[in-house]
């Protein structure tokens, strides 16, 4: 088949279908969601096909990690396919008047084929090497504008202290913060920020995402030194989202910096969405030195703290609305129904907002309950965890969690820890790879097979299913 047949015969959006799954199966939840979840194909054409993702980093990352592999499936699953070429989605759309073409690169904002015969070494752009100038910081994100309640008050009280520059060694260090998402955690962060800065110390604030392109953006233009040197000549360092970490190399040089820094007595603050044990893709030394030190939760926000939230929201939007007004009925009810997080508690108010703007009419109980109905019934679930899974299971069929965890091969021992492994899979984004890790060390065809014999037997033993189902229930109470 020709490439010009290929293109024509409708397969392509069945074939990047079926990739984007083996990819999924390949690499797992967490590092498709990092890497893949934003990569697009916007078509093929004389044997390239031209994918897209909405940042430079994402780009760079999956040209130098990935892309051997995505042309790889592209040619197995699409006969007209030959290169790939990755192109950042705004360059696609315009071109900077100024910006002068690299030798080799396409025109019209598109990259260079990656392939057999494309080059793979691609001139980085000066400014991009080494730079470590950080996210910036949001002004607006302090300690007086952070409400505080049960659910945050730890944190907070951790932040506020090493904030503050104190004689000797930091008293936690690092600090580790681990909270779902819109539970405040970035507004801690970015407050703890603002508050050193104003004590002049040298602050620097990263997410993940930022931290690895610096490092590769370092390494391309042969400036590694100087980053990690600029790195480790910082008062406070504050590393988002670490969860995002990618990269044996990238985390071991992570590792390094936590260590030169701890030893220099600098503060050091991460937060990510789950506690360091279970940091699955992470260097086993970064996690143990991460627990080494304070690890707080933010818990889910109480109603009490809801509430609050929504009213300053309130005020907020007032202040360019004078008109808008919602009454302390209409906040209460919010603040009960919406018990997921702060996103969706602004989400109501843009609802209530755009309700009363344009029907023209005041925000009553009736017209709130219709305009958040979505937000209430789009609630997420309990967050389930393999520990609890293994718990419950091992509770349940009278053996131990070490039992599960162990090479014993008893009817009484196997049986439990394939139920384990099946709901593991069934109520967890973690993947196959990383299940098998967390019960003992196992392969991955190992949970493969214990999912499977699971649900062939489901399909014919009426009492097995009716036992799981009581199991994912009490697990997601």
């Amino acid at each position: 088949m020709t490439d010009r047949q290929a293109e024509g015969s409708g397969n392509t959006p069945e074939a990047w279908t079926r990739i984007k799954r083996r990819l999924r199966v390949e690499f797992g939840e967490d590092v498709y969601s990092s890497w893949f979840g934003r990569l697009e194909l916007q078509g093929v054409a004389e044997g390239v096909a031209r994918l897209t993702v909405p940042t430079r980093f994402l780009k760079s990352w999956i040209e130098a990690h990935y892309a051997d592999r995505v042309l790889s499936l592209f040619r197995t699953e699409h006969d007209g396919v030959q290169q790939i070429a990755i192109s950042v989605r705004s360059a696609v759309l315009r071109e900077a008047p100024c910006e002068r073409k690299a030798p080799g690169s396409a025109a019209n904002g598109h990259a260079a084929p990656v392939g057999r015969d494309a080059d793979q070494a691609q001139p980085q752009r000066r400014d991009e090497g080494g730079d470590l100038s950080g996210n910036p910081l949001d002004p607006r994100l302090t300690f007086d504008s952070f409400l505080v309640g049960r659910s945050n008050a730890l944190a907070h009280a951790a932040g506020e202290r090493v904030s503050r520059h104190a004689e000797g060694a930091p008293l936690y260090n690092p600090l580790y913060i681990h909270a779902g998402v819109g539970l405040g955690k970035t507004h801690l962060l970015q407050a703890i920020g603002n508050a050193a800065r104003g004590e002049r110390r040298r602050v620097i604030y990263l997410t993940a995402d930022r931290f690895m392109y610096g490092f590769v953006a370092a390494l391309k233009a042969q400036t590694a030194l100087a980053f990690k040197e600029r790195l480790r000549g910082i008062d406070l360092l504050i590393i988002d989202d670490v969860q995002f970490l990618q990269g044996k190399q990238i985390q071991q040089e992570f590792g390094h910096t936590i260590n030169a820094l701890v030893d220099a007595g600098k503060q050091i603050i991460v937060a990510a969405d789950r506690p360091p044990a279970e940091l699955e893709n992470l260097d086993e030394r970064v996690r143990s030195r991460l627990a080494g030190g304070l690890v707080v939760e933010m818990a889910s926000l109480d109603e009490d703290l809801r509430a609050r939230i929504l009213s300053a929201r309130v005020n907020a939007v007032r202040a360019a609305h004078p008109s808008f007004h919602v009454g302390e009925a209409v906040v209460s009810y919010i603040a009960k129904a919406i018990a997921t997080n702060g996103r969706d508690l602004d989400g109501a108010v843009n609802r209530l907002l755009a309700h009363a703007t344009l029907s023209g009419t005041a925000v009553t109980l009736e017209t709130a309950e219709v305009a958040i109905r979505d937000l209430v019934r789009n609630r997420e679930p309990k967050r389930v965890k393999i520990e609890d899974i293994q718990k419950l299971v091992a509770s349940r069929y009278n053996v131990s969690r070490a039992d599960i965890l162990s090479e014993r091969r008893t009817a009484a021992v196997v049986r439990p820890r394939q139920i384990a492994m099946y709901l593991s899979k069934a109520l967890t984004l973690r993947s196959l790879p990383e299940i098998g890790r967390r019960f003992g060390g196992r392969d991955h065809t190992t949970v493969l097979h214990a999912v499977r014999k699971i649900e062939t037997n489901l399909t014919a033993d009426a009492a097995l299913a009716e036992e799981i189902e009581l199991l994912k229930r009490m697990l997601q109470e």
